[in-house]
């Protein structure tokens, strides 16, 4: 139940309108700066005693070591359309750009890099140096234009048409038949399928090749930054700016019922399509309800943050160039361990995603230490414990990698979802990320319900999960422009 605090906040104003947003996480913050930026009274509910959602840094292991919760990495966010019209520099956020956006460690002790540069990266990877610039070239060079339309809702006619339509043909197929028909080498196959594996997806999947395009184009147009202090830096920067607006952040003030609240002219919902089923109670009719209710989270992630006493001692040196790793071998290797779990699996060999933050930012460890966060694809709400299979993958490319960790905290699935509600089941993406889904999630009717005065915002919204705030500018968008009408 909302408290006694929270119906003081929604008393009556004097300017143009009134909007409550629920949920803290870069999504709602979005969407409330757009609202107070457009003149309306804004109040922003959070249930934990921080705002930030997934993204949220805190010592999680020992005193003195600061661990992203979530989000880490953030090509999305120092390339989304949104939060590059924000002044976030100037309310402080700087971001650091290790040399390599990342490494991919092989068997044979090296590893392949993805370089920034899309020269460096042609020389890079030899034989398919062409092939790789032939295919990320366009997307890259024109990145502005390509995520003015790719991150905006799928109705919007695009400013774009021929760049987005090129994009398309590519995304829809799955990863494995694209890198297979793009590429020659293992390689480079191997660097592209564990990009792909970003999407959650299983690699013979339609659409998994979609993620790769992204985020590889995005290496090279603005990079994999890490923001400097850790992924809470971005949430204290959106805090700031929109405390500008006398808006109004209230933390550890869950909201069980929208009827408790005061009375507002829009409510945004940093929640997923169930969640938002018992907040709005009576307010949605039922057939909308009953197609929130049909909505399909994804696969979860088995996550653990490391303290260690010196850096991953990975076999191929290069690897310390690069805030970013990923442990996982082959192209087969890695379709394997994402096949796995989209069947319901644990997978023996998991593909893991690995940050290594204090490399290139010190702030985030005592001198002289480090930290690392790594996670696999689990089946959403497994049990399973990956610990093991996940540093077998380390010490199969780091040995001696045990040995340098003086403490570890696990995250399964369920743990994550108690410190972040919206990631049910672990799903940290908001979401099945099939093809029908991404589309049409979380209904045909994307950000609105069936009450005129209440949105969606989360990353279950297109353009679906990510540090980009692109879910709540775009509903809060879409709410403004049906407010003033």
């Amino acid at each position: 139940m909302a408290s006694n605090r929270s119906k003081k906040a929604g008393a009556p104003r004097t300017r143009s309108g009134s909007a409550c947003v629920i949920g803290a996480g870069p999504n709602g913050l979005a969407a409330a700066i757009v609202l107070a930026q457009a003149g309306l009274w804004v109040d922003v509910y959070e249930a934990q005693p921080e705002p930030g959602g997934g993204a949220r840094t805190m010592e999680l292991t020992l005193p003195g070591f600061l661990h992203d919760f979530g989000s880490a990495v953030h090509p999305l966010a120092i390339g989304s359309p949104f939060f590059s019209s924000l002044p976030l520099g100037e309310c402080g956020l700087h971001w650091i750009h290790s040399p390599a956006p990342l490494a991919h460690p092989l068997d044979d002790g090296t590893a392949v890099m993805l370089e920034r540069d899309l020269g460096n990266a042609v020389s890079e990877l030899g034989a398919d140096g062409a092939a790789w610039r032939r295919l990320f070239a366009p997307f890259a060079t024109h990145w502005s234009e390509l995520t003015e339309d790719a991150l905006r809702p799928v109705r919007i006619l695009p400013r774009h048409p021929s760049l987005l339509a090129r994009f398309g043909v590519d995304a829809i197929q799955s990863a494995q038949s694209l890198g297979n028909g793009t590429f020659r080498t293992q390689r480079s196959k191997a660097l592209f399928a564990g990009i792909a594996a970003h999407s959650v997806l299983a690699l013979d999947e339609p659409f998994s090749a979609a993620a790769a395009l992204l985020l590889g184009a995005a290496a090279h147009a603005v990079g994999w930054p890490i923001p400097k202090g850790g992924a809470q830096s971005i949430t204290q920067v959106l805090c700031a700016y929109l405390s500008t607006f006398q808006a109004k952040v209230r933390t550890s003030e869950p909201v069980k019922l929208l009827s408790e609240l005061p009375k507002y002219d829009l409510t945004l919902c940093d929640l997923t399509p169930r969640q938002l089923l018992p907040v709005a109670g009576s307010r949605l009719s039922q057939r909308f309800s009953q197609r929130l209710e049909t909505y399909r989270y994804g696969p979860g992630v088995f996550k653990v943050d490391y303290a260690l006493s010196s850096p991953i001692p990975w076999r191929a040196a290069e690897c310390l160039r690069a805030a970013t790793v990923h442990v996982g071998g082959s192209m087969e290797e890695i379709a394997a361990s994402e096949h796995a779990m989209r069947h319901g699996r644990p997978p023996e060999k998991p593909f893991v995603l690995v940050t290594q933050p204090s490399l290139f930012d010190s702030s985030r460890a005592p001198a002289g230490k480090h930290t690392a966060w790594a996670y696999c694809h689990v089946p959403n709400g497994s049990d399973f414990d990956m610990l093991e299979r996940i540093e077998n993958q380390f010490e199969r490319f780091a040995p001696g990698f045990r040995g340098c960790v003086l403490a570890r905290r696990i995250f399964r699935p369920a743990d994550l979802e108690a410190m972040d509600a919206n990631l049910v089941g672990g799903d940290i993406v908001g979401g099945a990320s099939d093809m029908r889904q991404m589309l049409f999630r979380p209904t045909w009717r994307q950000y609105a319900t069936s009450a005129p005065d209440i949105y969606l915002c989360s990353a279950s919204t297109p353009p679906g999960g990510g540090v980009h705030g692109m879910c709540g500018f775009n509903a809060a968008s879409l709410a403004l422009s049906r407010f003033r009408t």
